[in-house]
């Protein structure tokens, strides 16, 4: 008999989990002995504050992260052995969805381990919620190029996609280059065309507007070094 994998969410930013995680899922983290996270520092912290503090040396950690291989991804289909449930946790928000996470999850389906997604928060859909642009057609493209010619070749070509299909384009970026990517969505997209920034879902300091072009170019804030989702619509 093999265990399950339960994919367990957590908050978007440094807060009690009781905020966004809802009360069967942390009642779940009780009771799972053995976690996949994408870095056990961050993991430890997060179930220390979701109730396990003191429990926490009991509990059996594996990283999965960019940096695992496919064959150390195989290898943890040992762990789902004599029933054994394991609990998947990424960084903050949904596992598996821009989450290295996912490989963890396509092995289960593999070797036939019942996979159970829990509720929690995600960035992408509360921003696409939030962002009034098109949310019966949309595309999650993940990080543009880090050269700066290269990512405004690919903002020119989402923004020519979302036209053609009146289609919303979601992507993400890492802290440190949201102003340099705010700045190249203003010099190569169309003064009409709709941008939404979604910065610091769910925290105090929560950030989301959605404005054309144009109309950011007269404001042009300093988004910073802070978790964003940028969405589109031309």
């Amino acid at each position: 008999m093999k265990g399950k994998l339960y994919l367990i969410p957590s908050p978007l930013g440094d807060y009690d989990p009781e905020v966004v995680i809802p009360a069967p899922t942390l009642e779940l983290l009780q009771r799972i002995g053995c976690y996949v996270v994408e870095e056990v520092r961050t993991a430890r912290r997060y179930l220390s504050r979701a109730g396990l503090k003191g429990h926490i040396q009991e509990l059996e950690f594996h990283e999965l992260n960019e940096h695992t291989s496919a064959a150390e991804v195989e290898r943890l289909v040992a762990l789902f052995e004599d029933g054994r449930d394991v609990g998947l946790i990424s960084e903050a928000g949904l596992p598996a969805v821009a989450d290295p996470g996912s490989a963890l999850v396509a092995l289960c389906h593999r070797h036939g381990i019942e996979v159970v997604p829990q509720v929690g928060p995600s960035s992408l859909m509360m921003a696409l919620m939030a962002s009034g642009l098109n949310g019966q057609s949309f595309t999650f493209c993940g990080y543009l190029p880090a050269k700066t010619e290269e990512r405004r070749s690919a903002i020119k070509s989402i923004e020519k996609t979302s036209q053609s299909k009146r289609q919303t384009q979601i992507f993400i970026e890492t802290p440190y280059r949201n102003d340099a990517m705010f700045s190249d969505l203003l010099q190569s997209c169309r003064p009409s065309t709709r941008i939404c920034i979604a910065a610091d879902i769910t925290m105090p300091d929560e950030f989301i507007r959605t404005k054309t072009v144009a109309e950011w170019k007269k404001e042009n804030p300093i988004i910073g070094k802070r978790p964003c989702v940028f969405l589109m619509l031309a």
